[in-house]
């Protein structure tokens, strides 16, 4: 099929590459020269595993481009993804204003029907608003006299669907290749047959395309946020109460995962969740259920523990050292906001590093794919921080080192060398990556969340 792709961050990079994989002639729309430039170069924008290997191959056989001209990409389209980012607004809401602007233009430009997807992450009732947009500057082309009627009538049979998207960074490639699940939301039979044709390829060993209204398929990747969140929010609220009665969470997630209607996923204690989409989405769903006048306390009270968990995790830190750490070194293992991505989108990292710096400290830090992002934009301000080519390097003479990001390389360091290098053998581990045990064997004091001394 012949698709356009309008947005080439995250979602849309991903959604064009696999499409065209599958043998579509995709074209990928931006504003950005400068990004569609260097993508023409094989230039990635972001780290994610495998992506850019399929980039490559498929602009270089020609079943991907690169354009910033919306106008040609909707005359050779007939299904158009929007896939712009929906930022988070001042009043915790979607910001829908790049979704809407696009639909603007395929208003303005479009020249036969087409089925505009919604893959951006919008609150329920988006759709509808998309097509009144489109509508609307039909409507104007109409009374200007840039169509004929009959042209207008034509037009008017374009359709909106919502098809969210459920990628997990650090492995959107496979899950786009091998989808646990494709939801459409559409009202129209014939977009919902035409969807699922497009997806076929990917559903063909298991039955995986689930179809439904629009306003449901809206409502499900918030939900499906909102659930993996309460899980993360529930387990380290229980880490808590673990370390403060003198019991091990690291036994009690064994005791409660091996229980099939829990599992295991999304039971590891840590410092919290970070990202694009699990803090955003979580507050849009609170908004979304307020404006519809419901009051979501379980949703809130997700935020409000994820927020807290930093505070909880920062002042184990704060509390060793009698809460000055005034004149300390800290070597920080991990900056993005969990392994296999550089997005250091609301990373707990920050925080930590904010916090600490704020208070006199030195970080030390080291991260095997976030460290330019860190530099360049959400730590740039901060001269506290030194940055370091190899994880050993940041505990040269560093009073502790704190783990924050699970990164594979750091779940089986070596310990002596380790011991050897830091000023003082303290490890705070935001992560339960290590065995307790073994460490205060070794001579480390070693700091685990949920685990009560």
């Amino acid at each position: 099929m012949n698709l356009a792709i309008v947005g080439t961050g995250y979602v849309g990079l991903v959604t064009g590459a696999c499409m065209a994989q599958m043998g579509n002639n995709v074209i990928c729309v931006d504003i950005d020269e400068e990004k569609i430039e260097k993508l023409k170069q094989g230039i990635i924008p972001i780290y994610e595993p495998g992506l850019e290997e399929i980039v490559k191959e498929n602009f270089k056989i020609g079943t991907l481009h690169f354009t910033t001209d919306i106008k040609e990409a909707l005359k050779k389209s007939e299904i158009l993804f929007i896939a712009v980012g929906t930022p988070q607004g001042e009043d915790g809401s979607a910001d829908l204003q790049y979704v809407l602007a696009v639909a603007k233009k395929i208003g303005q430009y479009m020249t036969h029907p087409l089925i505009v997807v919604d893959k951006s992450t919008v609150p329920v009732g988006t759709a509808d608003k998309v097509h009144q947009t489109i509508q609307k500057e039909l409507k104007k082309r109409l009374e200007s006299g840039q169509i004929s009627q009959e042209k207008y009538e034509e037009l008017m049979n374009f359709d909106v669907v919502s098809n969210p998207e459920f990628l997990k960074e650090g492995d959107a490639v496979n899950d786009f290749l091998k989808p646990d699940r494709v939801v459409i939301g559409a009202d129209d039979p014939k977009s919902m047959e035409k969807l699922k044709e497009l997806y076929a390829p990917f559903t063909r060993s298991h039955q995986r395309f689930i179809g439904m209204d629009i306003k449901s398929a809206e409502l499900t990747k918030y939900a499906a946020n909102a659930m993996l969140a309460t899980k993360i929010s529930f387990m380290n609220e229980m880490a808590k109460i673990a370390e403060a009665v003198g019991a091990d969470i690291n036994k009690v997630r064994v005791g409660i995962g091996s229980d099939k209607r829990i599992g295991y996923s999304f039971i590891y204690p840590g410092v919290g969740y970070g990202g694009s989409c699990f803090p955003k989405d979580v507050k849009a769903l609170e908004k979304i259920a307020k404006d519809a006048g419901v009051e979501p306390k379980i949703v809130k009270a997700v935020e409000e523990v994820n927020k807290e968990q930093r505070e909880y995790f920062l002042n184990k830190i704060l509390s060793r050292f009698d809460g000055d750490v005034s004149g300390k070194t800290f070597a920080l293992w991990g900056l993005s906001f969990k392994p296999e991505t550089d997005d250091m989108r609301e990373a707990p990292s920050i925080t930590i590093v904010q916090e600490l710096t704020k208070r006199g400290a030195k970080i030390k830090a080291y991260d095997p794919k976030a460290m330019e992002e860190a530099k360049n934009y959400w730590l740039k301000d901060n001269d506290n921080i030194e940055y370091f080519d190899n994880k050993y390097d940041t505990l040269n003479g560093s009073d502790a080192m704190i783990l924050v990001t699970e990164w594979k390389e750091f779940r089986s360091p070596d310990f002596y060398e380790m011991k050897k290098r830091l000023a003082s053998p303290i490890i705070f581990d935001g992560r339960n990556q290590y065995n307790k045990e073994r460490l205060e064997e070794m001579g480390f004091e070693y700091h685990q969340i949920g685990v009560g001394r």
